[in-house]
């Protein structure tokens, strides 16, 4: 059963990523891709109906995670206590920017709130890269099974880590570049004129720091985490997982060559999908390694709540996630299309 709970909090997280990523690149670039006011309207306006809802998946899967894995949640929150308490300010920080920038015409409230939009995203994506560099490399867990961790020690990834170092800062680069990507396709598929054109640039810009990034991160993990060299190794299946994602990412230049944004958006939604997948099968059967002993790492079968609390919440868990799945396809399906200024909103 854990590794059933493994696979769908995993799946969880996958969505959060593709969904709430294409709003944070869509914020992180656009200071950049948008020109004017009416320009940065639409960029809102593009991900006014559903930013909220894509932020569901992550109260849902940190909720997941409290009750299938109890004991990853408690080390890991109170380890991360730090981190966590600057992506929560991040994120109000973002949610403001969006709320409040339509209230007050003119400067200086609509630029403060533009900035205060776009760094906030761009430092979201930057820290969901690093946490993710964080759970691939290890913490520190000491014998007792807690451990804190610092903003940054040594700048090693080794021994007693901080949340900043070497890997971790190129994986959340990667991640950056990878959303921003993906954000700059959403707004070419629901934008048109000279923005889809900018939105477009940007976009293949991204591409191509993401692509070379994420092939140093994935030489950086072999060095890293060894762990990873062996789950390949004992299983050479999992090497399907890098490989979709190279396919993916190959699919965006194809498909943006030819000016399917869509297409293109989509490839990119497999390729964001791939990657977490890969580095999922990479650390498995740990949920969070140790840089201490790797014999201390917190495993799945460890971390997980007992057999009949996991096939309980499994019963409420199916029926609450297929109604989330039956809204989501219902809003998507609503505000489909390309954005117009033309009604009120955002």
């Amino acid at each position: 059963m854990e590794t059933l709970w493994f696979v769908l909090v995993g799946f969880m997280l996958t969505v959060y990523v593709v969904l709430d990523g294409f709003d944070l690149g869509a914020g992180a670039l656009h200071l950049w891709v948008a020109r004017s006011d009416d320009d940065r309207r639409r960029v809102f306006r593009s991900i006014g109906p559903v930013w909220d809802g894509n932020e569901v998946w992550l109260v849902a899967a940190g909720g997941t995670l409290f009750a299938a894995f109890p004991v990853l949640y408690a080390t890991s929150f109170s380890g991360f206590y730090l981190p966590l308490m600057m992506v929560l300010w991040m994120l109000i920080g973002r949610a403001c920017a969006i709320e409040f920038r339509g209230l007050v015409e003119g400067p200086p409230w609509r630029p403060f709130w533009d900035a205060i939009f776009c760094v906030s995203s761009a430092l979201l994506a930057l820290f969901f890269g690093v946490a993710l560099g964080n759970v691939v490399r290890g913490v520190p867990l000491g014998p007792d099974g807690s451990f804190f961790t610092p903003l940054w020690t040594n700048l090693s990834p080794f021994g007693v880590t901080g949340i900043l170092d070497w890997y971790t800062v190129t994986v959340g680069l990667a991640a950056l570049a990878s959303l921003a990507m993906h954000g700059g396709l959403w707004l070419a598929h629901k934008t048109d004129g000279e923005l889809r054109s900018r939105a477009r640039r940007a976009s293949i810009a991204a591409w191509a720091v993401a692509g070379a990034l994420v092939v140093l991160a994935g030489i950086l993990t072999a060095i890293v985490q060894p762990h990873a060299i062996h789950r390949f190794r004992a299983a050479p299946l999992g090497a399907l997982f890098p490989l979709a994602a190279g396919a993916a990412l190959a699919g965006v230049a194809v498909f943006f060559r030819k000016e399917r944004d869509r297409d293109a958006f989509l490839c990119s939604c497999a390729f964001l999908a791939a990657m977490l997948a890969t580095a999922a099968f990479s650390v498995w059967p740990f949920v969070l390694p140790s840089t201490l002993d790797p014999a201390a790492g917190l495993t799945a079968e460890r971390a997980a709540s007992n057999a009949k609390t996991l096939k309980l919440a499994l019963a409420w868990w199916i029926p609450g996630i297929g109604i989330a799945i039956a809204y989501f396809v219902f809003l998507y399906r609503k505000f489909a299309g390309k954005v117009s200024l033309d009604e009120e909103g955002y």
